[in-house]
């Protein structure tokens, strides 16, 4: 069978990080690229579109979630069967797109996740902040309890999905924020889809887009109050 492979760029304020974004992406693994700008006030529409990239742009800022949706939208309508999700920040390597997609290709898996905490050592010399690794395993422990999951981390931003799974989910229902990913999870977690991952290296750097402490705190408690939904609707 012969697969349509769409990376997604869900990106934002991302000028500086998208040509090493660009440059990591093994040769062949997409058939195309799509990028959609979320508003951002720097220039990377205009980065985007000097390298030759098919860029979308929403005109203001919606949302971490609400780009997302744009990205599964324009993947969709370009008849994408695998949909990979790369944020352009270079936080995540791309180097390791062909073996999430390779699963998926193979019918190991249904979405596949790139985990960063293989070993807290590694996670933490990769730059990740102590209060972040620690949250992330409190709250991947619990979601891998409440779903039968035993996944290396639940919070990552390097994502693929069979498209099956995409059209199969109300996802233009969710968040227009970062929970969106969660929800996402969850409900392929509760149509029964299979849910694999592979370790990726941690990379914290300044450019690279992170939450502060905040909106962290205010993304834990979603995390926990969307965990307590699955477990009373699944």
């Amino acid at each position: 069978m012969k697969h349509k492979v769409i990376i997604v760029l869900p990106a934002y304020n991302a000028e500086k990080t998208l040509v090493k974004t660009l440059r990591a992406i093994p040769k062949g693994v997409a058939d195309e690229i799509i990028l959609n700008d979320d508003g951002s006030n720097d220039k990377t529409v205009q980065r985007a579109k000097k390298l030759g990239l098919t860029t979308f742009q929403h005109e203001i800022n919606r949302g971490y979630g609400a780009n997302q949706k744009s990205c599964y939208d324009l993947a969709i309508s370009r008849h994408a069967s695998i949909v990979v999700v790369l944020h352009p920040d270079f936080q995540y390597d791309p180097h390791l797109i062909p073996h999430l997609v390779d699963f998926i290709k193979d019918g190991y898996f249904d979405v596949m996740i790139g985990s960063r905490i293989r070993t807290r050592k590694e996670a933490l010399s990769g730059g990740m902040p102590l209060y972040k690794y620690y949250s992330n395993r409190v709250l991947t422990f619990i979601q891998n309890l409440a779903t039968g999951q035993n996944l290396g981390e639940w919070h990552s931003g390097l994502q693929a999905y069979s498209v099956e799974v995409i059209q199969s989910i109300p996802y233009e229902t969710f968040s227009d924020d970062f929970i969106f990913a969660t929800q996402m999870f969850f409900a392929a977690a509760k149509k029964g889809f299979r849910i694999g991952d592979i370790p990726i290296p941690s990379r914290y750097f300044k450019e690279a887009s992170s939450i502060n402490l905040k909106r962290g705190i205010q993304y834990g408690v979603l995390t926990l109050l969307e965990t307590v939904k699955y477990i009373f609707t699944r």
